[in-house]
C-alpha cells in the first residue's frame, strides 16, 4: 500500500495566497472525490501536487510513502508515479499518441525492462478498444485538432497504459455528454484495485454517479472543509453549497 498525504499546505500565486491549510490523506485502493466551488482551489491543489513551478508551495508538506517531494521536479514526480489529467490539455505537433505514451511508460522502468513494441501495441489496442477510440487516435499528433471528450477520451487512455500509482483527475467530465461520460468512468473503474489511487475534483454528482467515491472531501476558501463518504455528494446535491456553508458557519456567496 502506498500513502499520498498533503499536510497543512499553502500554496500562492502571484503573491494571492489559494490554499490556505489543506490536509488531506488517500492511500492505493481508495476513490477520493473533492468538490467545491469555484475558485476555491481545487485546481490549484492539483497542480502543486504535480509540481507546476508556478504555483508556489509557502507552507506545508506533500509525502508520497513518507518522502516529502516537493524538492523534486514534474517528471520525477511522474516517474515515482504521480499522474494529472489536466482540466486543459496541452496539444504537442509533432509527437503522437503513441510515441508520447510508450516513452512515458519506458521513462519508469529500469533499461532492461523497456516495454516492446509488440507488448505496448497489444496493450494500445486493448485499452483504446474499451474506451471506443478508432486506430487512427494513436497515430495523431498529441490532442492536436482534437475535439475536447477526445481529449478527455485521451487522458483517461494514457492512465491506463502508464499505470500510476495515483492519479489527479481534474474536472475529467468537464464538457463531457453522457456517452462520453460513462467511457471515461469505465475507464478510471477499469483501474481501481489495490495498487491505484485516484483524486477526483469535481462538480458534479453525475459523475460520481458511475465511479462511487470512497471518500469525498468538500474545499471551501482554500481548506478542505467536510470529509465523509460518497453520501456527502448526494447531500450537496440537495442543500448547495450554501446550505453546507451555513451549516459549518462558513461565510460563503454564491456566485450569479
Amino acid at each position: 500500500m502506498s500513502v499520498l498525504e498533503i499536510k497543512d499546505l499553502h500554496v500562492a500565486i502571484d503573491d494571492k495566497e489559494i490554499l490556505k491549510g489543506v490536509d488531506l490523506v488517500m492511500k492505493t485502493g481508495e476513490i477520493h472525490a473533492i468538490m467545491g466551488p469555484n475558485g476555491t482551489g481545487k485546481s490549484t491543489l492539483s497542480a502543486a501536487i504535480m509540481g507546476n513551478p508556478n504555483y508556489e508551495v509557502t507552507k506545508g508538506e506533500i509525502l508520497f510513502d513518507g518522502k516529502n517531494i516537493l524538492d523534486l521536479e514534474v517528471d520525477e514526480r511522474a516517474r515515482l508515479g504521480l499522474f494529472l489529467a489536466m482540466q486543459y490539455p496541452s496539444e504537442i505537433p509533432g509527437i503522437s499518441n503513441a510515441e508520447f505514451m510508450r516513452a512515458a511508460i519506458n521513462a519508469r522502468r529500469e533499461e532492461e525492462d523497456k516495454i516492446s513494441v509488440m507488448q505496448f501495441l497489444k496493450k494500445l489496442d486493448k485499452k483504446m478498444d474499451l474506451l471506443n477510440m478508432p486506430e487512427e487516435m494513436a497515430e495523431r499528433y498529441l490532442n492536436e485538432g482534437f475535439s475536447g471528450g477526445e481529449k478527455k477520451r485521451n487522458e483517461i487512455l494514457q492512465l491506463l497504459m502508464i499505470e500510476p500509482t495515483f492519479a489527479i483527475l481534474d474536472e475529467i467530465d468537464s464538457g463531457l455528454d453522457i456517452d462520453a461520460l460513462k467511457v471515461v468512468a469505465k475507464g478510471i473503474n477499469e483501474m481501481r484495485g489495490e495498487d491505484f489511487g485516484a483524486l477526483i475534483i469535481t462538480h458534479y454528482q453525475r459523475l460520481l454517479n458511475y465511479i462511487v467515491p470512497d471518500v469525498v472531501h468538500i474545499m471551501m476558501d482554500g481548506r478542505v472543509v467536510l470529509t465523509g463518504d460518497a453520501e456527502l455528494a448526494k447531500r450537496l446535491e440537495a442543500e448547495g453549497y450554501a446550505g453546507i456553508s451555513a451549516e459549518l458557519g462558513i461565510d460563503y456567496k454564491e456566485e450569479v
